[in-house]
């Protein structure tokens, strides 16, 4: 595979550090004009990541004023949305208002309506309404805004045939069954996956589990709150549910004991919560495999808490891009009913 050039890699456009890319740099620049195969979005909504949107929450009391005066803060400062505390972003949807070059944006025109593939973290983004339409009660943010992206591989079109916000939704986190379609085909150090853990009940553990199903791999679920667990037990997402504390990894390790008798083949963390990696680790057999997920793991505590432990496992970070991606997570939706009541209550 050719690597790509400067100009798709959206070097240009890092104000500081001079050499940095632009997932790491400090700032950068949405000025004109749009040079190579950029490509212009004139932005509807942007979808802060789950622990970006948790972390905003939290750290300022859910206070909406608050909430839009930080992200406004930070894409005027540094050109996109990196929040400071987890380092994350999201997406973005929005329609093409302009391509460098026709050619070098093939197949996309202008008018397409497209999804971002690629972090908020790394895309040049200026925000033009003040967020004045954001309640900040979710992480969901309908706004007025321009975008760049340096290349066409890193956007897809948005589907007809599902609503904006629902595609939206699964596409912030279709890497998740990418993963799983990849690690749940694989021969482990263990062997075959049986048996598949996931912390958390959010989007990334419904999609994952759904891939799961397809490959006849047992599913358990570890969420918070009861209600949480009613409600996935109702749709039969997961073959089991059970309450519990993903920062706890003595007791997740117990109730993953009372349903999987060699513990799990593959755990897949999707808690958007710190301190959720030893229980991993604690809950996965010898030779398993654990899939990191979740933007708020500090992947330190991973390295060193197997180390401590004396334990083996294949380990993954949740590398939001696996190609094909995309297309595996909207197709889940159109096919699995219940993976589609859970993303459009409304059907």
């Amino acid at each position: 595979m050719t690597a790509p050039t400067d100009e798709a890699t959206g070097v240009e456009r890092v104000l500081a550090p001079a050499g940095a890319l632009p997932q790491a740099a400090e700032r950068l620049s949405t000025a004109e004009p749009l040079t190579g195969s950029e490509i212009e979005i004139e932005v509807e909504y942007l979808n802060l990541d789950a622990a970006s949107y948790r972390d905003l929450a939290e750290h300022h009391g859910h206070d909406a004023a608050r909430i839009r005066a930080e992200v406004l803060d930070i894409v005027a400062t540094r050109g996109k949305m990196v929040n400071p505390r987890t380092g994350s972003g999201g997406m973005l949807v929005g329609r093409i208002s302009r391509l460098a070059s026709e050619k070098a944006c093939a197949p996309f025109a202008v008018g397409d309506r497209v999804a971002t593939l690629i972090s908020l973290t790394a895309t040049p983004l200026q925000i033009r309404d003040g967020l004045r339409r954001w309640a900040a009660d979710s992480e969901v943010v309908p706004v007025d805004a321009r975008a760049i992206v340096p290349a066409p591989r890193m956007i897809t079109a948005l589907p007809d045939d599902l609503p904006t916000p629902v595609a939206l939704t699964v596409l912030d986190v279709c890497g998740a069954p990418a993963q799983a379609e990849r690690i749940l085909t694989r021969s482990l150090l263990s062997g075959t996956a049986r048996h598949m853990l996931l912390l958390g009940g959010g989007k990334s553990a419904v999609l994952s589990a759904a891939v799961a199903r397809r490959h006849g791999v047992q599913t358990v679920s570890v969420v918070p709150t009861a209600g949480e667990a009613d409600r996935l037990r109702e749709l039969g997402l997961f073959d089991a549910v059970v309450v519990g504390d993903a920062t706890d990894p003595l007791g997740v390790r117990r109730a993953v004991e009372q349903r999987f008798p060699d513990l799990a083949d593959v755990t897949f963390v999707c808690v958007n919560a710190a301190g959720c990696e030893h229980a991993a680790l604690l809950a996965t057999r010898q030779g398993g495999a654990i899939l990191y997920f979740s933007m708020a793991t500090s992947f330190t505590a991973v390295a060193l808490g197997a180390e401590a432990l004396c334990l083996d496992f294949d380990l993954y970070f949740g590398s939001g891009y696996v190609p094909g991606h995309a297309t595996l997570a909207l197709d889940i939706v159109r096919t699995d009913p219940q993976v589609r009541r859970f993303f459009d209550p409304e059907i």
